[in-house]
């Protein structure tokens, strides 16, 4: 099975390294020195990493047969993808693949249907399950502790205890300007 685990970014220097963005939670065990990744779009790669280093807070790495700015730039942009066994786990219990999460059922913790998750929306404040309902809409549930509690791999769905409003329409209305309309309108 094949994961995305970083994208290219703009070169950094003039010696071939690149900036990128990580999109794995274990980047010591999919991008070290010698890892080799396929890549998207597939006329760039395979590229073999050859150094990697952490620099103001972002990950540089160097591909073997790059040296120069330029060749740097012509990556920027590329998805690098490693191969993994899919019943390969995360090390952390708390921590997912996507393709675990795909098609899983949502159901509410008292048990109501939601939907099933069609897609995962990586941003970069926080990761969203984008689930399709029985009726064909899609809601977009923010995949945080406090809103899915459970994830059950075994019996295949995610269980979920979603503020007001988040999945219907029933918001609670909590701005004090309303709160302070309210008297005047009883009046």
């Amino acid at each position: 099975m094949q994961l995305v685990v970083a994208r290219i970014g703009r070169a950094h220097g003039i010696k071939g390294e690149v900036t990128v963005e990580v999109r794995t939670d274990e980047p010591e065990l999919r991008l070290g020195p010698g890892a080799v990744l396929a890549t998207d779009p597939a006329s760039t790669g395979p590229l073999t990493i050859e150094t990697g280093r952490v620099h103001s807070g972002r990950l540089l790495l160097r591909f073997a047969g790059v040296r120069d700015r330029t060749g740097a730039e012509a990556l920027r942009n590329t998805l690098l993808i490693a191969e993994i066994d899919p019943e390969e786990l995360p090390e952390d219990p708390d921590e997912f693949y996507d393709h675990q999460l795909m098609d899983l059922d949502v159901v509410t913790k008292d048990g109501a249907e939601v939907g099933r998750i069609t897609e995962i929306s990586h941003l970069p404040s926080q990761d969203l399950f984008i689930v399709e309902r029985p009726d064909g809409s899609e809601v977009m549930i923010p995949f945080v502790e406090e809103i899915v509690t459970e994830i059950d791999l075994e019996e295949q769905r995610a269980v979920i205890d979603p503020p007001p409003g988040l999945i219907d329409d029933r918001a609670e209305i909590a701005s004090a300007r309303d709160a302070e309309a309210a008297p005047e309108d009883q009046a």
